[in-house]
């Protein structure tokens, strides 16, 4: 704020120090010696600077940014009358059948006429009119095409030509852990649990010591020739429950008691 210091000529020469704003600067006050009139009764009364304007001025940016960090860390605490939902997340439903005015007052989005627009479960998911549905209209397929288990396969395949590129030896054992320890075989999904099953293509003139849950017919007959061991694991039992597990055990034995009362009766007869 600025200040404007006046020197008046007269023999009653006094300095004046007015503080004037900005907007004022512009004004003059002149010394009480040459007051007259109104002027001069306003003498007596002090004058008074006017108070400063205040200008805040905001960043936009730094503004965002902190109510960015308010709604980063709250500084109030929770409590029950200064919660609420978040804004946005809750809005007024439409006010259906209530006029024409309301937006969905006739027939409340529902369309004029149709199966649709009467009260009621409506349609079916899938229903065409009565027609033959999509789902029907499809070739039916078979095996892994048709959502089966019928062309999943049982087996890890391992053929005899695969044993000459393992450098197998005289001796050697070869089993579902020691084709995955060299590298090859990687069973990977559903191929993890499944047994391994040795194939017929190739030939072997190594003696062998084979474990695999199956053999094919002409893998058979080539190991046993080249004088390998053959060993046949037994197939992973499916799991029953305990419940199962007693009623077919409580079963056995009451066929088991009938079938030999059975033959006692027919000795005795005898």
């Amino acid at each position: 704020m600025a200040s404007i210091t006046l020197l008046s000529l007269a023999p009653t020469a006094t300095f004046l120090h007015i503080l004037a704003s900005s907007s004022s600067s512009s004004s003059l006050v002149a010394a009480p010696g040459i007051l007259t009139g109104q002027r001069a009764a306003a003498r007596a009364h002090p004058l008074r600077a006017r108070p400063p304007r205040r200008v805040t001025v905001v960043c936009s940016g730094a503004a965002a940014a902190a109510e960015a960090s308010d709604t980063a860390a709250p500084t109030e605490k929770f409590r029950l009358d200064n919660l609420g939902p978040q804004k946005g997340s809750r809005r007024k439903p439409k006010r259906k059948g209530r006029g024409i005015s309301a937006g969905q007052g006739a027939s409340c989005g529902f369309g004029m006429r149709g199966q649709k627009s009467r009260s009621g479960p409506g349609v079916r998911r899938g229903f065409e009119g009565g027609q033959m549905p999509l789902y029907r209209r499809i070739p039916k397929l078979r095996g892994i095409a048709g959502g089966m288990h019928i062309g999943l396969p049982k087996y890890v395949p391992f053929n005899l030509k695969d044993i000459v590129r393992g450098g197998f030896k005289d001796g050697d054992e070869i089993s579902l852990e020691t084709l995955k320890s060299r590298g090859l075989i990687n069973p990977s999904g559903r191929e993890r649990k499944l047994p391994l099953k040795i194939l017929g293509d190739g030939d072997v003139s190594v003696k062998l010591n084979i474990k695999a849950g199956a053999f094919s017919a002409s893998a058979k007959e080539k190991l046993e020739a080249a004088g390998c061991n053959l060993t046949l694991l037994p197939k992973r039992k499916k799991w029953l429950s305990q419940n199962y597990l007693k009623n077919q055990a409580r079963a056995e034995e009451y066929f088991a008691k009938k079938k030999g009362g059975a033959g006692e009766s027919d000795g005795t007869s005898v």
